[in-house]
């Protein structure tokens, strides 16, 4: 398959996905990069080697729009993005794909829809919806099966991933836990998602239980085989950890390596165009809607 050519939508409160995400791709100008609001990710981006670092063989974003142009500018500056439009869907034409950098999932399925109908294949931002009646209306809208890809980019982080000796050190998984700073609905899916994915064994879901407040807040989830405790602390700082506990032992990742994770999500959303038998099951992601809405009460 040629360089794809990709646009990408941004951008929403206290998300910086959008320069990230097109850098990973174009590369980035350090002069403008140093302005972006968000510090970490010009940090982490010094610290890669481009273009030998990046996904440019991969494809190459080439249209950038925002609420506010000259955001839009900016990333486009900082990200070595060529076309800065003023109306989203002037994109459709000139782009083979779509990444929808935001996480209000809110305003996903508006944003999506003209692209889904113009059979673009899109990534979702985390989380693609936060109730299962969104997460419909944008699978009903797909032009064809696999359109959509959506994940927390946590899902490929290596850093989160248990080894062979990591299992054979816990035994059957029976307890997993998780924590994260910020809202349950933006964020709980970086820790939710990772841990899901490595326990197929864990049965149908039975139950989900909340406490808390709009940001901080504690959730029970029960399946068949494993129980869940997650947790979101609001502005309260607190490190982001999944534990896993079985019947032999038990072990506790953490993540300090994000550039990964995002290269690792983009390479496999690519994969997914190109094969889209290989995209994450839908199932799967409605699981996990169903957990963060039930998770809101």
């Amino acid at each position: 398959m040629s360089k794809l050519k990709i646009g990408v939508i941004g951008m929403s409160e206290g998300n910086g996905h959008p320069y990230s995400w097109s850098a990973i791709f174009n590369g980035y100008d350090p002069a403008y990069m140093k302005d972006c609001p968000f510090p970490v990710i010009p940090d982490y981006l010094s610290k890669q080697q481009f273009p030998e670092d990046g996904l440019g063989q991969l494809g190459q974003v080439t249209h950038v729009w925002c609420q506010d142009k000259a955001i839009a500018e900016h990333i486009a500056a900082a990200s070595n993005i060529a076309n800065v439009v003023t109306d989203m869907e002037q994109m459709i034409g000139s782009i083979d794909a779509l990444l929808l950098a935001r996480d209000d999932a809110e305003n996903h399925y508006q944003m999506a829809l003209p692209f889904l109908k113009a059979g673009i294949p899109v990534f979702i931002d985390k989380p693609m919806a936060v109730k299962k009646e969104e997460a419909e209306k944008i699978w009903a809208a797909c032009q064809y099966s696999n359109q959509v890809f959506s994940c927390s980019s946590l899902r490929f982080s290596k850093e989160l991933q248990l080894t062979a000796q990591d299992r054979e050190a816990i035994g059957t998984i029976r307890i997993v836990e998780g924590s994260m700073v910020k809202k349950w609905d933006t964020y709980a899916i970086h820790v939710l998602e990772p841990a899901v994915a490595q326990i197929p064994h864990r049965g149908k879901l039975l139950e989900v239980k909340s406490i808390g407040s709009e940001e901080a807040r504690q959730v029970l989830i029960r399946w068949e085989n494993v129980t869940g405790y997650f947790k979101t602390t609001g502005n309260i700082p607190y490190p982001l950890e999944i534990k896993f506990l079985g019947e032999k032992g038990s072990v506790a990742k953490t993540v300090t390596d994000t550039f990964s994770a995002f290269k690792n999500s983009l390479t496999a959303f690519v994969a997914t165009i190109q094969d889209p038998s290989k995209n994450i099951p839908q199932e799967e992601t409605m699981e996990l809607v169903n957990i963060l809405e039930l998770g809101q009460a």
